[in-house]
């Protein structure tokens, strides 16, 4: 078993907390940007995203303040294309997903074998990140055939 690195967790985790939290402001913006015939349903997928990015935010913030360290007040960076058409808004959606994976891959890489609690939930984490890849995979197919 090795030593938790609390402070390279701690900082690691602040920047998902950053990058989740500009989920649901990227998420939100999707949201209120959509139109067309399938509206309602990509609406409804694009609110769930930004409430489960803040869900994801708070938890890494619990995790930040549990390490006793301070939470960030910041929000990462949002790229803003001006292209709303559906599937430039899932593209950036698929992108902002896999960084999220890889920022979480990179925190088991901090906790594995060293906090059984957080190597269970940077698992979790990425097991969700992984099935919103694959969903988003899925709906853009519907527009490339």
């Amino acid at each position: 078993m090795k030593d938790l690195n609390i402070q390279a967790t701690t900082e690691l985790l602040n920047q998902i907390m950053e990058f989740e939290l500009s989920g649901v402001v990227r998420y939100t913006h999707y949201s209120l940007m959509v139109t067309g015939p399938n509206r309602i349903p990509i609406v409804g997928f694009f609110k769930a995203q930004a409430s489960e990015s803040l869900l994801h935010a708070q938890e890494a913030g619990e995790i930040i303040t549990g390490l006793e360290g301070h939470p960030s007040q910041r929000i990462a960076p949002i790229e803003e294309t001006h292209r709303h058409a559906v599937t430039d808004l899932l593209k950036e959606s698929l992108n902002h997903e896999q960084k999220a994976l890889e920022m979480y891959k990179q925190l088991l890489g901090l906790v594995e074998d060293a906090s059984i609690y957080l190597e269970e939930y940077t698992r979790t984490k990425i097991g969700q990140e992984e099935l919103h890849n694959l969903e988003i995979k899925k709906m853009l197919r519907d527009f490339s055939g």
